[in-house]
This record gives C-alpha cells, sequence and structure tokens, in this order.
C-alpha cells in the first residue's frame, strides 16, 4: 500500500510553508530517517525525514511552491513489490496534477472553514477574485480568528503587505458583523494593495524607474515575515517610548577583568568571550524580574505574566533579521550567555536555527552601537510587550557631585505596549535596567 508524505508541521503556528527544494526524485529508493525535503518557513529552512522505506512514486508538489498547507499530500512512496508507475495520485491533488510554483496549492473552500454569514457593510475582496481559484493571503492569527467567529476570510479585505488579511482587518469584520461581497473593485487594486497604500499601484511604481537601471528581487518567506509582522505591529500596537542614559565604566572594567580571568582550553585560547551585549541582555533579564508587572505579553482577552525573562537578541542576517531568545536569561550566568548567543547567531546567518528557538519570548535587545549609532527606537515585535534599543557608548562630560567629570555613557531606549505596560511602569523597569548596568557586580550575585 503507498505512503503519502504530507508536508510538516515545524512548529505549533504553522499553517503552511515554502517547499524550497527536494533531494530526492522519483523512483528514488529511500529508507526512514532519510532526509527527503527542505522546506522553508518564515525565517528557517528545516530538513524533511521520510517516515517509511520506499520508493518516490510521485511528487506532487514541485520545489520552489510557496504556501504549501500544512498536512497536504507533497509526495506519494510505493511499498516493495508495488509498482510505482500504478500508484494513484494523493487525494489532495487531482489526479495527474503536479503544482508547480507557478500553480498554486488548492485552497481549503471557505464553506469547509466556516458557515458564510450573512451580509453587512464592510469592505471585502470581490467575489471574483475570492472565486477565481486564487489563494487567499491571511496571517495565521487572522485564519484562526476569523474560523473563531465564523467569517468567511475569503471575503475579508487585506490591508497587509500585498492584500494580506491580518488580525486587525478580521478584528473590523467582526465588529462590523461579519464579511459579505460589495461591488466589485478592480483584481489590480487586490494585488497591489501594499502599494496603493502609500498612493501608487506596484505598475505606477515601476513606470517611474528606467527598466535597465534597476534589478527586481521577489520577496523572499523571511522579507514577507519581516513586513507584515512589523506592519502588524505599527498599526496594532499603541507604542511609547523612554530614553534612559546609562554610565559604562564600571561595566567596563568589570568585562576586562572577566575576559582576562577566563579559563582556557587546551589550545590556551580563553572558553568564553564576554561581550556589552551580554551584560545588556542579563540586565535586562534581572530588571523584568525586578519589575515582574512589566514581564508581560498582550492578548486580546489576558494579559500573560511570564515567570522567567526570555529575552530576545536582534541578529541580522543577509537580508534580514533573527530574533533567537535566550531563555531563562535571569538564571544564566553572563558565560552561558555569551556562549549561548554566540551559538545562535551563527546558525540564524546559515538559517539552521529551529522554530522554538526564535518564537515566542517576552522582549528584545536591539543593539547597533557597534556601528557608532548613537540612539534609536526599534519595533515591538509581538508577542513581547517591549523592546530596548542600545546605541554607542561615548565618552561624555558629567557631573559628579559638583565637579564635572569624563565618563563614558550609552543611550538606552525603551518601547512598551501601552496596553499592557503604563507609563510609570515602563520607567520602573528602564531605571532598574540601568541600575543593573551601573553596578554590574549585582548581576554576579
Amino acid at each position: 500500500m503507498s505512503t503519502n508524505i504530507t508536508m510538516p508541521a515545524l512548529s505549533p503556528t504553522m499553517e503552511e510553508g515554502n517547499l524550497a527544494k527536494w533531494l530526492v526524485k522519483e523512483g528514488d529508493n529511500v529508507s526512514a530517517g532519510d532526509v527527503i525535503a527542505e522546506i522553508e518557513t518564515d525565517k528557517a529552512t528545516m530538513e524533511v525525514e521520510a517516515v517509511d522505506e520506499g520508493v518516490v512514486a510521485k511528487i506532487l508538489v514541485a520545489e520552489g511552491t510557496e504556501g504549501v498547507k500544512v498536512n497536504a499530500v507533497i509526495a506519494v512512496l510505493a511499498e516493495d513489490g508495488e509498482e510505482p508507475g500504478d500508484v494513484a495520485a494523493a487525494p489532495a491533488a487531482a489526479a495527474g496534477e503536479v503544482v508547480t510554483a507557478e500553480t498554486p496549492a488548492p485552497a481549503v473552500a471557505a464553506a469547509e472553514v466556516a458557515p458564510t454569514p450573512e451580509p453587512a457593510a464592510v469592505a471585502v475582496v470581490p467575489a471574483t477574485v475570492a472565486n477565481s481559484g486564487e489563494r487567499v493571503f491571511a496571517t495565521p492569527l487572522a485564519r484562526r480568528i476569523a474560523q473563531q467567529n465564523g467569517l468567511d476570510i475569503s471575503l475579508i479585505a487585506g490591508s497587509g503587505p500585498h492584500g494580506r488579511i491580518v488580525k486587525a482587518d478580521v478584528d473590523a469584520a467582526t465588529a462590523a458583523g461579519g464579511a459579505a461581497a460589495q461591488p466589485a473593485q478592480p483584481v489590480a487594486a487586490v494585488a497591489g494593495r501594499a502599494a496603493l497604500s502609500v498612493g501608487m499601484d506596484d505598475a505606477t511604481v515601476l513606470k517611474l524607474y528606467d527598466a535597465d537601471s534597476i534589478e527586481k528581487k521577489p520577496h523572499d518567506g523571511m522579507r514577507k515575515v519581516i513586513a507584515e509582522r512589523l506592519t502588524e505591529s505599527t498599526q496594532s500596537i499603541p507604542s511609547y517610548f523612554i530614553t534612559m542614559e546609562c554610565e559604562l565604566d564600571a561595566l567596563l572594567s568589570l568585562r576586562s577583568q572577566m575576559n582576562a580571568g577566563a579559563p582556557k582550553d587546551g589550545d590556551d585560547k580563553p572558553l568564553y568571550k564576554i561581550s556589552v551585549n551580554d551584560f545588556i541582555v542579563k540586565a535586562m533579564a534581572l530588571a523584568l524580574k525586578a519589575v515582574p508587572m512589566a514581564n508581560v505579553s498582550w492578548t486580546s482577552t489576558d494579559r500573560l505574566f511570564h515567570k522567567h525573562a526570555d529575552v530576545g537578541v536582534a541578529v541580522a542576517v543577509e537580508d534580514g533579521l533573527f530574533t533567537p531568545i535566550v531563555r531563562q536569561a535571569e538564571l544564566k550566568s553572563l558565560s552561558a550567555i555569551s556562549s549561548e548567543v554566540k551559538d545562535m547567531a551563527s546558525r540564524a546567518r546559515s538559517k539552521k536555527l529551529k522554530p522554538e528557538e526564535y518564537q515566542g519570548g517576552c522582549t528584545a535587545v536591539s543593539n547597533l552601537g557597534m556601528f557608532g549609532v548613537k540612539e534609536f527606537t526599534s519595533i515591538i515585535n509581538p508577542p513581547h510587550a517591549s523592546i530596548v534599543s542600545i546605541g554607542a557608548g561615548e565618552k561624555r562630560p558629567v557631573v559628579k557631585g559638583d565637579e564635572l567629570a569624563v565618563a563614558t555613557v550609552m543611550a538606552a531606549t525603551f518601547a512598551f505596549d501601552h496596553r499592557a505596560i503604563d507609563g510609570a511602569l515602563g520607567a520602573q523597569l528602564a531605571a532598574a535596567f540601568k541600575g543593573y548596568v551601573e553596578n554590574p557586580l549585582s548581576m554576579l550575585v
């Protein structure tokens, strides 16, 4: 009997993925545990292993295909003694059909997800588009909320990048009582919705430039997710900012002493080299423990108070960004944080992080000080309720007592989600952070 190979769920929230590459071809023999394909999620490329042995009878989804639903059949294995040519196509695809990068995977009919509600006055994607076989692009959260509220998501207009439906769109439809078709608008308005938000569609933008002077690079999965999540953040999170200036001289002195006293390995190389950023991560974690009301995430029904401080660290990769999470950072030594961040940053740059290593967390640290940036603000990455932006340490004149002195000063700018963290509470967290940075020995207790 043939065996279906399906698109795996690589994280609890994954609803679809991109089939980046096949490592086998039809007719190949595979054994359980063999790596047969690479799946691209929003920020990582993961390997897919065969769960059984057999012969690859049919490949139903071509490599390069985007938006393949979790549990959709992507290939079929034939058992020993079974002729590959006799294996029928899997139920998820029409007989003889191979889904290609140019042919979107079939979308689930809206009626199978939820009953169609009564009409209401909401801006929607026209029925001619929704019924044309085009896939409906929506965030996993938007799909889940739409299903919970009995909404037909294919009828909701998306305000996200390239018309993707985001939570705010579903909330608007829910508040209006449902989602139903309005008078049709041009299909081009849907495809170019992101560009229309700034007054121009994609075709108009392209006409502004000489075709020979530009090179078009299609958005990859990482770029799309970064755009989607940060757009959602700026549209849905009421943020405010607090800047705290911290003196670094004591921290820099302690760092030098700790690195000088680091134990050596067999090649006489130090086992660790602590960075200023490692102190920042530790200080943020301890500040969250000192001000537990700020160690929180926001949902539509609850505030989630965290027992530990899971701190994300922004890592720049080629044409993108990862935020791997240091779990329970308040309990870890500076050397442990240093080793963990270096390991995850290295794997982030080669896209080898597991989803659980960069999903979740309660706050994040973004440090551009090494580029000489004096001060900046960052966008909160939901479900986080805060982020701290670290500028460069620089020598400045300061007043100590009644005397003028010189100190190394760093600007730390906090962004807070005002729904979860009020102004006074945010100021308490920033002050606690400053206290740990300026008294670094307290981080070692």
